[in-house]
């Protein structure tokens, strides 16, 4: 394992002089990394990395991940789907962790885990549907006790406390996982979910996706932690930094967490270094706050052309391969959006009907006043 050990301590110098002050707690944060940039080894790899098949299976779910992200972002620029956030440059951290993950486990994923999704066989058509604004879309044919997305930041960290205890109290080894950006970690949910899974030793996994922007907030104006994963420290927990880019890392990383958590160890955090190479969402334009040369920058971490130069230099991949995998991803995404664009919109009475078992007699009275709108707009009407 390649390491590199970040004091967790202020670097600002000062030490105590008085010799009655006894130091009495020093922490290490770790950031692994097998694979670099160029696809080169830096380190020893794992025992995972005999596994061709599974380097193959990793390889090819980014590769989804990424047809989808670029159909997905051609449907919203044509009005077909709603506003919806690009997972480019980080396809890594979502298959990496998915990946490591028993079918029992639970995923709390925020809104840009989509390859985490598809990983865990959340279908291209059911995300399409939730991000097309229909809540058919959380009704997953797969996974179906894990949670759906979430979209205010940071508010489904106490949810995943929630599904830990619950996983607790039953005695099973699953896990529940958490997956969130760089800028939920300045918010209030985040510690307090981590300290009671602390205190309560619950079966929790938080993964930190630290793409350097929260929205249009830079890593450096959110916080003075060195690192993102000295927070855990202040949790009981253990914290350590991976790069979010080597899938193997991620990987690697998740598995033995998940492994150290299912024998009673208590939850552990993981933040994965990466960076967000398109805009927050659609309805964002990122050159307002950021460099596009300081984003060119970034382009050659790219984590999927780096699994692919790996692949490639170990003679286990070829540009034949490259194409026949390119051609059915295509496919299999286009396919699925067709699908999706044939089924009948739903009316508008829908908005109103997964909220509540019994509506409440005030949302009754609007969801009236919705039909004979919709009717009036299907008339031709004002």
């Amino acid at each position: 394992m390649n390491s590199k050990s970040n004091n967790a301590e202020p670097d600002d110098g000062a030490r105590p002089a008085d010799k009655a002050m006894n130091h009495v707690a020093r922490f290490d944060i770790f950031c692994r990394r097998y694979i670099e940039p160029e696809g080169n080894v830096v380190a020893e790899l794992p025992e995972v990395t005999s596994d061709v098949d599974l380097l193959k299976r990793l390889y090819r779910q980014m590769v989804l991940t990424r047809v989808f992200d670029q159909k997905a972002i051609a449907l919203q620029r044509t009005g077909r789907l709603g506003t919806y956030p690009s997972v480019l440059g980080q396809e890594a951290i979502g298959t990496g962790v998915a990946s490591a993950m028993r079918d029992d486990d639970v995923l709390l994923p925020s809104f840009r885990e989509h390859g985490a999704q598809l990983q865990r066989g959340v279908s291209i058509r059911e995300l399409l549907l939730y991000w097309g604004g229909d809540e058919r879309g959380s009704d997953f044919s797969g996974p179906r006790n894990d949670f759906p997305v979430c979209i205010p930041v940071g508010s489904h960290f106490p949810h995943a406390a929630g599904a830990a205890l619950a996983i607790k109290l039953r005695g099973s080894d699953n896990v529940a996982v958490v997956i969130a950006g760089d800028g939920a970690t300045s918010k209030g949910e985040f510690y307090e979910a981590l300290n009671i899974a602390g205190v309560w030793q619950l079966p929790l996994l938080v993964v930190i996706a630290n793409n350097q922007w929260a929205i249009s907030v830079s890593r450096k104006e959110q916080t003075r932690a060195r690192t993102l994963a000295q927070k855990a420290i202040a949790a009981g927990i253990p914290g350590e930094q991976v790069d979010g880019n080597d899938a193997v890392a991620v990987f690697t990383a998740t598995m033995e967490a998940l492994e150290a958590i299912r024998a009673g160890r208590g939850p552990h955090l993981i933040e994965a270094l990466t960076y967000r190479l398109g805009d927050h969402t659609t309805a964002d334009n990122a050159s307002r706050y950021r460099d596009d040369e300081e984003v060119s920058l970034h382009w050659h971490e790219d984590p999927v052309s780096r699994l692919r130069d790996y692949l490639t230099a170990q003679n286990h991949w070829t540009k034949e391969d490259e194409q026949t995998l390119l051609e059915e991803c295509r496919g299999q995404v286009d396919s699925e959006a067709e699908a999706y664009l044939a089924i009948p919109v739903q009316p508008v009475s829908a908005m109103f009907d997964h909220l509540f078992a019994v509506l409440p007699e005030p949302l009754k009275l609007q969801r009236e006043y919705a039909m004979e709108a919709g009717k009036d707009d299907q008339n031709g009407g004002n």
